[in-house]
């Protein structure tokens, strides 16, 4: 078997093949143009494997990893090993990095072909082709919700401007009457034609976030977590199926803080012959998308669920409410590992908590 670690740019990959010995066989770089790429692989998979025999590549999670991932798979790969960058390096070249990724590949060869964790090394799940688009549809609905917010904002200031803030028909904004009333509103030419532009662009970002959110509707009903993670209080179709899409299986997290963990709501910990235990901030190692989701939730969980709110209030008046506020967004990522754990709403995780006084 060959280990082969590469660095991966838009214009090139960076690749480094070593033997079962540990020995470097190979390292070049190969352009990432297709009849380039497909040429290399295709002379790797002839020359140096013999029939049947697979190998195995390891590689620096980044946002266009999709199709190399893809055509090593194509190209008889056994597996492929996706990890978080490490940390910046004084000296540091490409050549460098592939072959610093295939001598950890070839040395933790055993646990990593075994799916065990590697100490130090943060390897990241490929999720299924289902929860990728999922992924992606949901990125899109923040973005165009964000997109809608920025022209909203644009609007308000341009009012501003002008002090007629105060003639809105509506106290919110945007409603359908306060539209009309902008597009008659008598403003100089420049600003008359700034808010005709704006009005449109905020037409359009309305008409996007509203065809995501039937298309994330649509997906949220043929998916089961989502299904289940929709019993949470306040939690929307687009709310359940982003969380779900992240959480993928939850059989691969061991205990219900692992899920925590893994979306980097615990604290950090850099302690040294120390006694006591000295804990930071959070990490935020995980997702973003998760985190800000589960923020929301928590706002929406605290006005419904009033046990949630009791526990909330006793960490507020000890250590604030920002710190109250993470406690709950990770008390939270708890009660979604036992929904999806026991295939139970949130409701029934939270009475078996009450009725056995366990913390769910």
């Amino acid at each position: 078997m060959l280990y082969l670690g590469i660095d991966q740019h838009a214009r090139q990959i960076t690749i480094s093949l070593r033997d079962e010995n540990g020995d470097v066989v190979q390292a070049r770089q190969v352009s990432t143009r297709p009849d380039k790429i497909h040429a290399f692989f295709t002379k790797l998979t002839r020359e140096r494997l013999r029939e049947d025999e697979p190998f195995v590549a390891v590689l620096e999670v980044c946002g266009f990893n999709d199709w190399l991932i893809q055509l090593l798979k194509d190209y008889r790969c056994q597996k492929v090993i996706l990890i978080q960058p490490v940390d910046r390096k004084k000296r540091k070249t490409d050549r460098r990095d592939a072959s610093s990724l295939s001598e950890l590949l070839w040395a933790n060869r055993d646990r990593l072909l075994k799916g065990k964790p590697v100490q130090g090394l943060r390897q990241i799940v490929l999720p299924s082709s289902t929860d990728q688009e999922n992924r992606r549809l949901t990125s899109l609905r923040k973005q165009a919700s964000q997109a809608r917010t920025r022209i909203v904002n644009q609007i308000k200031h341009l009012l501003r401007r002008h002090n007629l803030q105060w003639d809105l028909p509506t106290k919110t904004f945007p409603t359908q009457r306060a539209i009309t009333w902008l597009k008659q509103l008598a403003l100089p030419k420049a600003d008359r034609l700034e808010m005709d532009y704006l009005l449109l662009d905020l037409e359009h970002a309305q008409q996007r976030v509203d065809e995501l959110e039937q298309v994330i509707m649509e997906r949220c009903g043929n998916n089961q977590d989502a299904e289940l993670l929709r019993s949470m209080p306040g939690i929307s179709y687009f709310t359940a199926t982003s969380l779900a899409c992240r959480v993928g299986r939850v059989s691969r997290f061991p205990r219900a803080c692992s899920l925590a963990n893994y979306w980097g709501l615990t604290p950090g910990c850099r302690n040294s012959g120390e006694n006591k235990q000295r804990l930071g901030r959070i990490t935020k190692a995980g997702s973003n998308m998760a985190r800000w989701l589960l923020a929301q939730v928590a706002h929406q969980a605290l006005r419904k669920d009033a046990r949630l709110r009791e526990w909330y209030k006793r960490i507020r008046r000890r250590r604030g409410s920002t710190i109250a506020r993470v406690a709950v967004m990770r008390k939270l990522a708890t009660v979604i590992w036992q929904m999806l754990s026991r295939r139970q709403t949130y409701w029934e995780c939270r009475a078996i908590a009450e009725a056995g006084g366990q913390r769910p």
